[in-house]
């Protein structure tokens, strides 16, 4: 199945993008079930231990939401994992234990999950200047909206602009963090380097926490 698709999309010219979304969509959830609730037996732990039951994530730990995710984008971020071209201690050898179909079928099962309702919290002065950053940008300091790239209400945009709106702050602040110092690059043409490099730890702090306020979408 899987070769006949390469040779179709070699001679139709289908973007790559498009043929890796059209196989996530194929993945079976239910078998992604099983491996976020019981991980496998070549290494990886259950995905429930750090990402909740529900895909929720932990706030205080600073483990993502995955719930509601874009099926694509999650099966990326897992073999950057894979391919240590995105670094975490706890994500690669857990990454490195899927096969292909598992990291399809996890991705497929979490996208499918329906988010939590928001449940950060932004004091009156973070709101504020979250919001200003998130809806218009800072262009005195060449750092443009987050909206720009993550759509209206940061829902996040295709399979290559993920949603921001309702993530933990902390993780957040942890992922602005990492790309600032250049232990994140698995962004397109490295623009999050870019834009976080120009930004203060209170405009961070700020940026994230107003971000974890807003609705999710699925």
């Amino acid at each position: 199945m899987y070769v006949s698709m390469m040779k179709f999309a070699r001679h139709m010219i289908i973007p790559a993008s498009i043929l890796c979304s059209s196989m996530v969509m194929a993945a079976d959830k239910q078998a992604g079930k099983h491996l976020v609730m019981h991980g496998n037996d070549r290494g990886a732990t259950a995905c429930l231990a750090c990402h909740g039951l529900n895909g929720e994530g932990n706030a205080a730990t600073a483990f993502p939401r995955l719930a509601g995710l874009n099926a694509t984008y999650l099966a990326k971020q897992l073999h950057d994992f894979k391919n240590d071209t995105r670094l975490n201690s706890i994500m690669q050898p857990i990454a490195k234990a899927l096969n292909d179909r598992e990291i399809e079928n996890a991705a497929a099962y979490f996208a499918s999950l329906k988010p939590p309702a928001a449940s950060g919290h932004a004091d009156d002065s973070q709101a504020d200047d979250g919001k200003a950053l998130v809806e218009l940008g800072a262009w005195d300091e060449t750092v443009p909206a987050c909206v720009q790239c993550h759509g209206p209400g940061a829902r996040g945009v295709g399979t290559t602009f993920p949603p921001l709106a309702g993530q933990h702050a902390s993780y957040l602040v942890a992922q602005l963090n990492d790309w600032k110092e250049g232990r994140r690059k698995n962004d397109p043409l490295h623009l999050m380097h870019g834009i976080a490099s120009r930004l203060g730890e209170g405009q961070i702090k700020a940026v994230a926490a107003y971000l974890s306020t807003l609705k999710p979408v699925h």
